[in-house]
């Protein structure tokens, strides 16, 4: 396994890190919708994708979901490791949304290079920053945006992440990534309808206008 082309500090490693890492590190296959983290007890290490895409969500006791960021191509999946952050308590859920195949660091390993590396601890500590701003993001959006432009603006992203302006999705999958219900969302959807922007079938939309949609959005886009 060619550690060198997927873990983004490989080079900066002293060679007694390189041979532990390539001791503990696995290729790990998922299958679409497998739970791989539920909650801060549950410490299973890192996961760096190589390919496919994970959802990392909160959920609250009601069972209301908030999507909080997506992992796609060669990103590192840090919470699935919160123990090794004694000073954050996140209970995050974490699911595959495609087929997935992912590098796995187990968590003694990683608290090892992160005590003896300054290269790894450097660079959780900027990816734990990167983490924090992309949640904080989320509660800004859910605070101060309206539902309107973030619907609009998860409808634009998810054509561009499959790439493809026909979505097979159901109202309650777009309000559980939205944080919001699907009788809101439900609504909001036949207005877009009305409007031209979409067409609605069985568990399916088709994105018609996208400059309306892009409008809309402007205010919840990246």
């Amino acid at each position: 396994m060619e550690l060198s082309a997927y873990l983004p500090f490989w080079s900066k490693l002293e060679p007694r890190h390189r041979e532990l890492l390539q001791q503990v590190v696995t290729e790990c296959h998922f299958e679409k919708g497998r739970l791989i983290h539920n909650g801060s007890a549950d410490c299973v290490g890192l996961y760096f994708v190589i390919r496919g895409r994970l959802r990392v969500f909160v959920m609250s006791e009601e069972g209301k979901e908030l999507t909080l960021y997506r992992l796609l191509d060669r990103d590192i999946c840090l919470l699935s490791a919160s123990c090794l952050m004694r000073s954050i308590q996140f209970d995050v859920i974490i699911t595959t949304e495609e087929d997935t195949v992912a590098l796995h660091i187990p968590v003694e390993a990683y608290r090892r290079l992160m005590e003896e590396s300054v290269v790894v601890a450097n660079y959780t500590n900027e990816l734990i920053a990167a983490n924090f701003s992309e949640v904080m993001w989320r509660m800004d959006q859910i605070m101060n945006k309206k539902l309107d432009s973030r619907v609009a603006a998860f409808l634009l992203e998810e054509a561009d992440l499959r790439g493809s302006n026909g979505l097979d999705m159901t109202h309650e999958q777009i309000a559980n990534h939205l944080g919001s219900a699907r009788e809101v969302v439900t609504r909001m959807m036949k207005y877009f309808q009305t409007e031209g922007l979409v067409k609605l079938g069985r568990g399916s939309i088709e994105l018609l206008d996208l400059d309306g949609l892009n409008r809309l959005a402007a205010e919840s886009m990246r």
